[in-house]
């Protein structure tokens, strides 16, 4: 059966959308179904995308492609509506550089069943279920009706007061009102004697808690500024733009852009509309006015008020058996750093905890259960829903935000509690495609062609049960004891869930912690790796084998959907050693960043037992776990990397002022510090002064894992933030231009083969260039969907034949500085790039990661796209590197 994917979208949640897309393009069986792409544009264009571009990082890496972008001094990143009005023609021209724009009279010819992962509005508020009914296109989730309901939060609470349903005191108010209210504090005083503080602040029809705000206090200027936010409007003063430094301006104006945190382009500024940041940077600057009112032409007409409910925050979601019963799945905790859970706090790991099911009495949780499935049933929802509330000290559950698409990252309540009754995300997907169906039937559209479709889609899933397909047997170890072992789970998530809907492989997901003397090894159940981060499934493998009552009953009402989808799936977590792993598996994917696993220690066990790996070997893996040895290596072979040194807590502690000034002869600030043997970005710092350098040493050599108050500030970290504790780091020279014509950052994938004689041979693909928004590349810019910007290829030159050159030449050191370390299987090397007259280039190497994160947004699957290797293809090559190099060592 060929699934349309439908995602992106016009509304302000298409990043989350795109991210979620590329989850189902990845995870739905490839037994049953052939995915097809089908990115939705700002613009309302359906345009059948070329795959590669799925695996961007965000929307805005590839669309507008980088050729249809006007000059931009500051280089902002922008969406296409933001080109202004264009011509058919260059639309067409546009659309042709990444896909080809297809028709909703043409969707039949393409596909036969339409995924539904749009949100927000045009996508989850009944205008694409219109359209597909009107074509007799079969899609998922609710249908026209309640789609429509859902999206609308003013209906919605209207509907629920009159079912009976606990309800937070409410007010509204118009743009019209609110623009020609003189005084504000007049309507603060009545909205607080009418609904009380704290209240919540929200635009009626966004999800994603987009222009949500909480007011706590009676603060007239706060309560302006979150009216304002949920309107997506913003005053600029010109007394304050003045005052901003030019770096100031430009994150202003990005953060102004940027459709999940700021009103997002084009806007009218004082009534002049203006589509490009560029241009509303200009603008500012010169503009006579003192106060300038910025609204977007896509701002909200209304404005929605609630009484703020004390009480635990949880998400549910709904999905329905084959006979259309309602099941509510374990509710989620949500435990948030602040009052808001936030775009942010939902979609990075980290910024929340998830903790399933939501930590309260039996019968509260029940509770909340039983009105989840009648307010399902009451706006006649369909298949599956997400509903959002809170639930007081006394029980009394108060749901607030009902939404007929959930969001479909890895890591979403989804996925997460569908796990939870034993369903893997690819069991899950073919979950909501055959109940779609089945709803589907009901309108009496095209029934008879559905229920031959239907009947075909369970005999090929009762065949995949009966199958006896022997597969390959592949170990995930994920996770570790490092600063970076949240997004090793990141990565062992996504290449379980490539793995798992292939018809090659049978992943076997392992949780590795413990410490450097001593690995443990877990096999876990799917509901335990689904979990939010690496604290909580070690929390959950070492605590004891017994399912929370609520979940055994949930599992036993789910009996009717699982014994269809799932065969014989792992129930508790299990202790295993190596010996243990290698009479269960054929070959392993290490997917652990940093210690262990890039040190070596993990590939000399497997080794031991005689597993194959991914990766490479022992020796190659200790020295590029060691960056000052890596650096001293690689130059003592030519290659060019930073002045660099380690400084030691012993010697820190006996004579600081000394080595302080020992340093300061050596090097110039600013410089850059970060652990000498760990991966990738965790306390990368850029320190600029004396008093930053003394926060540093003190934070790494600190003697307990609490952080110390002073240099957080001093160093301005955030909240969860990694900063690992070591007995040595390494400071080395900021690399500039020094004196280049162009100078860039890129970081770069490669991928070894076997020839025929058994020979290495490299394949280097085309690096990325890599935009920081602060000082340094964090790990978020680095791993995570919807944040940070690579542009792949890396934009060298802008004459194309220039550029080949200048690629070659790096991509000719990467290759001598792989060779150098013995480097085998796959990597990523980072790298800056000095770029002279005559398209003279200089590497200068950073680091080299044996074990490079793989998580669905990283930028080295944007680099193997280009080289036609879809993600699977991809990983299915490392492994096949692995059990072909043992069989080799074998004889």
């Amino acid at each position: 059966m060929k699934i349309g994917i439908f995602f992106g979208g016009q509304s302000r949640e298409r990043e989350i959308s795109f991210a979620g897309g590329r989850t189902v393009y990845d995870n739905l069986n490839k037994s049953l179904f052939e995915a097809i792409p089908v990115f939705v544009d700002s613009l309302g264009n359906f345009i059948l995308l070329n795959w590669e571009y799925i695996y961007k990082g965000t929307i805005r890496d590839f669309y507008p492609p980088v050729g249809a972008l006007p000059a931009s001094t500051h280089q902002f990143q922008i969406y296409i509506e933001s080109l202004g009005e264009l011509s058919h023609e260059e639309y067409e021209s546009i659309i042709n550089q990444v896909g080809k724009k297809i028709s909703p009279d043409e969707f039949k010819h393409y596909f036969d069943f339409a995924f539904l992962t749009l949100h927000g509005p045009f996508g989850e508020d009944g205008n694409i279920q219109g359209l597909l009914e009107w074509y007799n296109i079969p899609y998922s989730g609710s249908g026209i009706l309640s789609s429509a309901i859902g999206i609308n939060k003013q209906v919605q609470k209207d509907l629920m007061r009159n079912a009976g349903f606990a309800s937070p005191k409410t007010a509204t108010f118009t743009r019209k009102e609110w623009l020609s209210t003189e005084y504000k504090g007049d309507l603060l005083e009545k909205l607080v004697h009418k609904i009380g503080l704290p209240f919540v602040i929200k635009a009626p029809n966004q999800g994603s808690s987009i222009g949500v705000s909480v007011l706590s206090e009676k603060d007239n200027e706060r309560f302006v500024a979150a009216v304002n936010r949920s309107l997506f409007i913003q005053e600029v003063y010109a007394s304050t733009w003045n005052e901003y430094s030019e770096t100031q301006k430009v994150k202003f104006i990005t953060t102004l852009a940027d459709i999940r945190e700021g009103i997002g382009l084009p806007i009218y500024a004082n009534d002049q509309l203006i589509y490009h940041p560029e241009d509303l940077f200009n603008y500012l600057n010169t503009t006579k006015a003192e106060k300038t009112v910025l609204m977007n032409v896509n701002g909200e007409e209304s404005v929605l008020l609630e009484s703020f409910i004390p009480g635990k925050e949880f998400s549910c979601i709904v999905v329905q058996d084959e006979n259309g019963k309602p099941i509510a799945l374990p509710p989620t905790e949500i435990i948030k750093g602040t009052d808001l859970f936030d775009y942010r706090s939902k979609y990075l790991p980290g910024m929340s905890r998830k903790v399933t099911p939501i930590n309260i009495p039996d019968a509260h949780i029940e509770k909340i259960r039983t009105e989840c499935c009648r307010l399902f049933e009451q706006l006649q929802f369909n298949v599956y829903a997400r509903i959002d509330g809170f639930v007081n000290s006394l029980g009394e559950v108060f749901l607030n935000d009902p939404n007929t698409t959930s969001g479909m990252l890895p890591s979403s309540f989804f996925f997460h509690q569908a796990a939870e009754i034993g369903l893997n995300p690819s069991q899950f997907l073919t979950y909501i495609i055959r109940t779609s169906i089945a709803e589907r039937i009901k309108t009496g559209k095209a029934n008879i062609r559905l229920q031959k479709s239907l009947d075909a889609l369970d005999a090929n899933i009762l065949a995949l049960q009966t199958a006896s397909t022997e597969k390959i047997r592949a170990a995930v170890i994920m996770g570790g004891f490092s600063s970076e072992r949240h997004i090793s789970v990141e990565s062992g998530r996504n290449i379980y869930e490539k793995l798992s809907s292939s018809v090659k492989y049978q992943p076997i997901p392992v949780f590795l912690t413990g410490n450097e003397q001593q690995h443990e090894l877990y096999v876990m159940p799917i509901n335990i790796m689904l979990k939010d981060n690496a604290d909580d499934i070690r929390e959950k493998v070492h605590a004891p084998n017994e399912k929370h009552p609520v979940i055994k009953r949930i599992v036993a009402e789910a009996k009717g959907i699982t014994s269809k989808y799932v065969g014989n799936a792992i129930e508790y977590p299990q202790a295993i050693g190596y010996e243990e792993l290698a009479e269960m598996v054929d070959v392993v994917f290490i997917a652990l960043h940093g210690r262990p696993g890039e040190d070596g220690a993990v590939q000399t066990e497997l080794e031991r037992v005689g597993l194959p790996y991914n990766g490479s070997g022992v020796e190659s893996s200790r020295i590029t776990i060691n960056k000052y040895e890596t650096n001293r290596l690689l130059r003592q072979h030519g290659i060019s990397v930073a002045n660099h040194t380690l400084v030691y807590k012993n010697e820190w502690q006996a004579n600081q002022e000394g080595l302080i000034k020992k340093i300061e002869s050596e090097f110039n600030y600013p410089i850059i510090a970060k652990p000498a043997d760990d991966g990738c970005s965790s306390a990368v710092k850029k320190i600029k002064n004396r008093q930053e350098l003394i926060a540093f040493a003190q934070m790494m050599f600190r003697e307990t894992p609490e952080f110390l108050s002073g240099p957080v500030q001093v160093l301005s970290l955030k909240r969860n933030e990694e900063f690992p504790q070591k007995s040595y780091f390494l400071i080395e020279d900021l690399i500039t231009a020094n004196g280049a014509k162009h100078f860039l950052e890129v970081t770069g994938g490669l991928l070894t083969k076997l020839d025929d004689q058994g020979n290495l041979v490299y394949e280097v693909f085309e690096p990325s260039e890599t935009l920081a928004v602060g000082e340094v590349l964090s790990l978020e810019e680095k791993f995570l969907a919807g944040e940070g910007q690579n542009i792949t290829p890396a934009r060298y030159a802008k004459d194309k034949e220039a550029s080949k050159i200048i690629s070659a030449q790096v991509r000719e050191t990467l290759k001598k500085a792989a060779q150098i370390l013995q480097v085998e299987g796959y990597a990523r090397i980072d790298a800056f790039v000095r770029i002279y007259e005559n398209n003279r280039a200089e590497t200068i190497i950073i680091e080299v990661n044996s074990l490079p994160g793989m998580t669905p947004a990283t930028c080295i699957f944007h680099q193997t796209a280009l080289n036609g290797y879809k993600p699977y293809h991809f990983i299915d090559a490392i492994l096949d590197f692995g059990m072909k190099k043992r069989a080799l060592s074998n004889g």
